[in-house]
């Protein structure tokens, strides 16, 4: 090991997050269990689909009533 070479950084938040970890050990695990629930969904392709083509253009202009096919 050479005499010039500092020792290894780690910031505030990386210690935190560490000390975290090393206090709560299934914190990682709870968290992919977390992202399974809200973020790892199968997308239903034929309802995304019919999403789309339900889909009403906006307006150049949302609060213009003028030219609304529905306006009176």
């Amino acid at each position: 090991m050479s005499i010039f070479r500092r020792p290894d950084y780690t910031s505030e938040v990386t210690q935190f997050i560490e000390s975290l970890k090393a206090q709560k050990p299934t914190l990682e695990a709870e968290q992919r269990e977390g992202r399974a629930i809200w973020w790892d969904q199968k997308i239903d392709r034929s309802a995304e689909q019919d999403y789309q083509e339900a889909r009403v253009e906006q307006q150049s202009y949302v609060y213009q009533t003028d030219h609304h096919p529905n306006a009176k």
